[in-house]
C-alpha cells in the first residue's frame, strides 16, 4: 500500500478544508460518505459526485453538498440530470468520459465506490494524478490489482482501504514494523447460513440469502456474504493492498462482527481493530486520515456484546472461499475471471435461474474452461482487464444452462 503522510502540522490538518470527489455518491458507501461530509461541513468541500443512472437522487446529493460537477454514467439520464440541476449552478455530465473527468478534477481526496468494472477507469484516473483514494471498489484490485498498486507507487498516490476488514488491518498494522508481520486475519460474519447444513444451503432461496444478520448492504454484496465469496474477494484485495502472499492471509468466522481484522506479529502479539458494524467508521477513518473526525456510529458497548466468538471457515459448505484462494494463487487473469463469473452467477441466482449451489459451481466451471479461451494471462492494462472480464462473463453466461441442471 502506498501511504504518505502530508507534511503538515496537526493544527494545519485540523483546520484546512479538504476537497472531495465521490464516485458512486448514491450507493451505500457513497451515501455514508455524504452523511459524514454533511456533519463536518467545515472540514470538506465537494468537487464532484457521480452515479450510475439515478439522476434525481444524484442531483439531490449534489445540491445538498454543494458539488461543482455531477455526472451520470448512463448517457440516457443526462437530460433528467440537467433538468434536476436547473438553476443550481452545478455543471452536469454523462458517460464514461465525464466519469473520468470527475475523477481527474482537482480534489484532494476521492471516494472510489462505483460498483462493478465501470469503476476501473475513473479510479485509475484519480490514482494517476496522485490523489488520495479511498478504495471501496473491489473490482479495481480483484481485476487489476498489480496495475493499480504499481501505478499508485509510481506516482506517489495514496490508496486507503475503505472496506471494514482491510481498514481494520490498516489500522492494526500501525502497531509494529511491517517486517515483523507474521500474518493478517480477515473476519467474516458467516452470513445467514453460518449454522446451516450443506443440504439446507443448497436449497436456500434468494429471500433467505438476503437476510444478513449484521450488515445492511446491497443485494449483490449480501449474496456474496452468504456464500463467503465476499471474503474470497477480500483475500485477493488484501494481497494487493498489503503486498502479502496468500499464506500470510487468513480468514476467521466471527458472527458478532465486532472484530473486523487482526494483525499477528512475529513475537506472537495480535492487534485487532474493533467497532460497531457501521461502514461510517472505516469511511470516517479514511476521509480524515491521518487525522480523525467525530463519527455518528453507535459506540461499541462490549458489556452488552458480552461474547466474542471465532471459528474456522468451513470450505466444504462454502466452497466459494476456496475457489477465491485458488484464483489468488494462480494469479494472472484468474481473479478477473473469478469475479466476472461470480457476478453472472449471483445475478442468475437472484433471477431464479440457478440455485444457491449453482453460484460456486458456475464460478468453478468458468475458471476451469477459461484457460482454453486465453483468459488466464496477466492483464497488461485496463483494456486487457476489461477484455478478460467481458469474455469471462460471456463464457459464464454460456455455461448457465448446464450448471442449472448439474447443481439443481
Amino acid at each position: 500500500m502506498t501511504l504518505t503522510s502530508p507534511a503538515l502540522t496537526d493544527v494545519e490538518l485540523q483546520t484546512q478544508t479538504r476537497s472531495v470527489t465521490i464516485l458512486g455518491a448514491t450507493g451505500s458507501i457513497g451515501s455514508s460518505t455524504v452523511d459524514l461530509i454533511k456533519r463536518n461541513r467545515d472540514r470538506f468541500r465537494v468537487e464532484a459526485v457521480t452515479a450510475r443512472g439515478n439522476a434525481v437522487a444524484l442531483a439531490k446529493v449534489a445540491r445538498e453538498v454543494g458539488a461543482r460537477f455531477a455526472v451520470v454514467a448512463d448517457d440516457a439520464a443526462y437530460g433528467d440530470l440537467k433538468e434536476a440541476l436547473a438553476g443550481s449552478g452545478i455543471e452536469a455530465g454523462a458517460g464514461e468520459a465525464a466519469l473520468i473527468e470527475a475523477a481527474e478534477r482537482p480534489a484532494d481526496w476521492v471516494m472510489a465506490s462505483i460498483a462493478g468494472a465501470i469503476g476501473l477507469k475513473p479510479t485509475l484516473a484519480a490514482i494517476k494524478r496522485g490523489a488520495t483514494v479511498g478504495l471501496a471498489n473491489k473490482e479495481c484490485l480483484v481485476c487489476a490489482g498489480d496495475l493499480f498498486m504499481r501505478t499508485a507507487a509510481k506516482v506517489g498516490a495514496t490508496v486507503l482501504p475503505v472496506d471494514s476488514e482491510h481498514n481494520a488491518i490498516f489500522q492494526a498494522l500501525g502497531a509494529g514494523r511491517r517486517a515483523d508481520v507474521a500474518r493478517v486475519i480477515l473476519t467474516a460474519s458467516g452470513g445467514p447460513f453460518r449454522t446451516w447444513s450443506k443440504e439446507a444451503i443448497r436449497a436456500a432461496t434468494p429471500e433467505q440469502a438476503l437476510r444478513h444478520p449484521n450488515w445492511s448492504m446491497g443485494p449483490k454484496v449480501t449474496i456474496d456474504s452468504a456464500s463467503l465469496m465476499n471474503k474470497g474477494l477480500e483475500l485477493i484485495e488484501a494481497h494487493h493492498l498489503f503486498a502479502l502472499p496468500s499464506a500470510q492471509i487468513d480468514v476467521l468466522v466471527h458472527p458478532q462482527s465486532v472484530v473486523h481484522g487482526m494483525v499477528e506479529f512475529r513475537d506472537g502479539s495480535v492487534v485487532a481493530q474493533l467497532g460497531p458494524p457501521d461502514m461510517r467508521v472505516p469511511i470516517a477513518h479514511c476521509l480524515a486520515w491521518p487525522q480523525r473526525i467525530d463519527g455518528p456510529a453507535p459506540r461499541l458497548d462490549l458489556a452488552r456484546v458480552r461474547e466474542l466468538t471465532f471459528e474456522a471457515a468451513d470450505l466444504e459448505r462454502f466452497p466459494a472461499l476456496a475457489l477465491a484462494r485458488q484464483a489468488l494463487e494462480a494469479a494472472g487473469g484468474a481473479p478477473t475471471v473469478l469475479n466476472a463469473a461470480n457476478e453472472v452467477a449471483v445475478a442468475a441466482f437472484l433471477a431464479g435461474r440457478i440455485g444457491f449451489a449453482g453460484i460456486p459451481a458456475l464460478v468453478e466451471e468458468t475458471l476451469d474452461r477459461a484457460g482454453g479461451r486465453g483468459l488466464l494471462a496477466e492483464p497488461t492494462g485496463i483494456e486487457a482487464a476489461l477484455h478478460i472480464d467481458h469474455m469471462a462473463r460471456s463464457l459464464a453466461q454460456d455455461l448457465l444452462p448446464e450448471i442449472a441442471v448439474k447443481a439443481s
